[in-house]
């Protein structure tokens, strides 16, 4: 073969390699569009199975309008980055769903009609400082006209980006306003006071949920819950009777959510009490025995959690200086579950005269710690607490015991009913209740008892004073209006609950998902050594330093030529001794951090390498092992 004919052969192969290569492109984004291999650690563009039942249950068209300034951002590589991670999940809820959503990407360029529409929906705008805005949110609609927004994604809450976005497609799915049944052992509505003569404002916490959901008050002789009440909202609950937790059992077991204020010292139910001997004589305290022991669960509602590292201070008096009540705690930080979505964001709640849950033993419920104490807490007798006139005495005698109590729970899965017999008998309920109830005890029988549920979803908090105006928000008049600011997050904490717990079961179980930011573990861990080493080096040449300007001060006070500016050859030399130390000690300095450049630097030529040549090489050789097989194949074939 001549060397012409060897490079027409070799000119045609690259023609036709090319033409093979576009082929193969065409083909995959036409035949093998929509099959995705998710290779991230922590599945990140993997839609949960709670989520892809969630939107197969979609039966109207939803628009969903992606707003991102692409144009704005051309230099900005993080948000671009998190920004594709927000369309890329996006684009796998619509594949998901079949073609009930429809997804739009809009990019608002500046004085467009576009950037009209996203500022129409609600969009917050992001400032650069130079004159420019730019939108990084997502809108949508129903086909009933309906709108429901993300104003602005936060990359601090990727983790629950899939949540957040499923939240919006549910609520656009299911416009009906959820119905959030509340039975309250305290009066928390606007009512009359009979001690003040007076009419009382509704606490700050019920105004708010009352703007985001339909409150439908429950009466607590109640023998049953509406089967259109999507959450229970339980406070305080004190002294009910048979029939009333038989129904709080059983809706919680057909499927029904709730949320559970406890506490074994309501503060804010012994001021409304005032001297009414009734009142008084039935206690601050409250728990939801014999529902709690079913559900593997203990109570303390005869003790109070008293915590040092978390105590708020209280002012006692004009003039006088504040001083730490152990038992008013404001717990932030490490001490809240920041895993679940309805902790996450939250910067500090205020709880009064909390108590703790326990998990019984043999117990198969899932228990799931969202606000516990620290371990400089201690348990104390309510009545100590109740009977308190000086706060300061609380530290008296106060001996931590180690522990951290559980303040808030999330309880998941398996429960068992309080009630395996069924409804409870005409023995059972009181004689001062109706006989309406005990016709709908049987009627209840004869509809089906309930003995147990695998999709328990209660959230359960040892505190009621939480949810109180004093512990959160503080109020003031302005022009004949009442003005509420809030300096604790116990409002965010009860509608994040609701919100979450009036979702379905799916949208529920979604749980945190892992970031797309991936560090650089090994140069961490490279950099933590480092400074380590220079830590413990710098602590030295400290050391050394101290210890020669003592030597320097004890040969000073030990000369007898006080007088004299000059120093003594014997100073003079410790002064040389310490100079040459300190420069060896900081060229040690120098190398500890060249060392640590040279091991980040090495470490990147390595991955390099292994980007640039090894893999390269690799491919190469297997190749050609496939191009040697087949020809060998064809051979042996002639």
């Amino acid at each position: 073969m001549t060397a012409r004919r060897q490079q027409n052969i070799g000119a045609t192969s690259l023609i036709l390699l090319g033409l093979v290569f576009v082929a193969a492109v065409t083909a995959n984004n036409t035949l093998l569009s929509g099959l995705r291999f998710d290779l991230t650690e922590n599945n990140l563009y993997t839609v949960s199975p709670g989520t892809r039942a969630l939107l197969t249950t979609i039966q109207e068209p939803i628009n969903l309008y992606f707003f991102f300034s692409d144009s704005e951002t051309a230099d900005i590589t993080p948000l671009r980055n998190f920004a594709t991670r927000v369309r890329e999940m996006l684009e796998e809820f619509t594949a998901a769903s079949g073609e009930n959503l429809r997804l739009h990407i809009i990019d608002p360029i500046p004085f467009s009609e576009e950037e009209d529409r996203a500022s129409q929906f609600g969009l917050q705008s992001i400032s650069l400082g130079i004159g420019q805005t730019l939108y990084f949110g997502l809108a949508g609609t129903n086909s009933v006209g309906e709108e429901a927004i993300i104003a602005i994604f936060n990359p601090e809450r990727e983790r629950f980006l899939e949540y957040e976005l499923a939240r919006m497609v549910y609520s656009l799915a299911r416009p009906d306003k959820v119905v959030v049944g509340l039975l309250s052992g305290v009066s928390m509505a606007a009512g009359f006071s009979p001690q003040t003569q007076r009419m009382t404002e509704p606490w700050a916490v019920h105004n708010q949920v009352g703007q985001l959901f339909e409150i439908r008050t429950l009466g607590p002789e109640l023998v049953s819950i509406d089967e259109d009440i999507n959450v229970l909202w339980l406070v305080h609950p004190k002294s009910l009777e048979s029939s009333t937790l038989y129904a709080i059992d059983q809706f919680i077991l057909r499927g029904g959510r709730a949320l559970i204020f406890l506490d074994p010292f309501a503060e804010i139910d012994m001021a409304a009490a005032g001297m009414n001997p009734a009142a008084l004589a039935q206690g601050s305290a409250s728990n939801l025995e014999p529902l709690l022991s079913a559900w593997g669960i203990a109570f303390s509602s005869s003790e109070v959690i008293a915590d040092n590292q978390y105590a708020l201070s209280i002012s006692t008096g004009p003039g006088l200086r504040p001083v730490r009540h152990l038992g008013l705690l404001g717990i932030t930080g490490d001490a809240m579950d920041g895993e679940d979505v309805i902790i996450d964001g939250l910067g500090n709640l205020n709880l009064g005269s909390a108590g703790h849950f326990t998990v019984i033993e043999d117990s198969t419920v899932d228990f799931k710690p969202l606000l516990s104490s620290s371990t400089e807490a201690a348990t104390l007798p309510a009545i100590q607490v109740q009977m308190l006139a000086d706060p300061e005495t609380l530290q008296d005698g106060f001996t931590p015991t180690g522990e951290s109590y559980v303040l808030a729970a999330r309880l998941n899965g398996s429960l068992m009913s309080a009630f395996p017999d069924g409804p409870p008998t005409d023995d059972e309920i009181s004689p001062d209740v109706e006989g309406d109830t005990q016709n709908a005890s049987v009627e209840i029988l004869t509809n089906g008892h309930l003995s147990s549920t695998n999709n328990a979803n209660v959230i359960l908090v040892g505190d009621v004073d939480i949810l109180s105006d004093r512990l959160w928000v503080q109020r003031q008049n302005f022009l004949g209006q009442q003005l509420v600011t809030a300096f604790a997050n116990n409002g965010d904490f009860v509608i994040n609950a609701l919100d979450n717990l009036s979702g379905s079961a799916e949208l529920i179980g979604i749980r945190a998902r892992g970031t797309y930011s991936r560090p650089f573990t090994r140069v961490e861990e490279l950099r933590r050594n480092a400074d380590a080493e220079f830590r413990q080096t710098e602590q030295f040449l400290q050391a050394e330093l101290a210890e020669t300007e003592s030597r320097l001060a004890e040969l000073q006070a030990a000369r007898t030529d006080q007088g004299s500016l000059l120093i003594s050859d014997e100073q003079q030399a410790e002064v040389q001794r310490f100079l040459d130390q300190q420069v060896r000690i900081r060229q040690n300095l120098r190398a500890v951090q060249r060392n640590l450049d040279r091991s980040i630097e090495q470490l990147g030529a390595v991955l390099q390498t292994i980007n640039t040549a090894l893999v390269p090489i690799l491919l190469t050789i297997l190749v050609l092992i496939v191009a040697s097989v087949r020809r060998r194949r064809a051979e042996k074939q002639l």
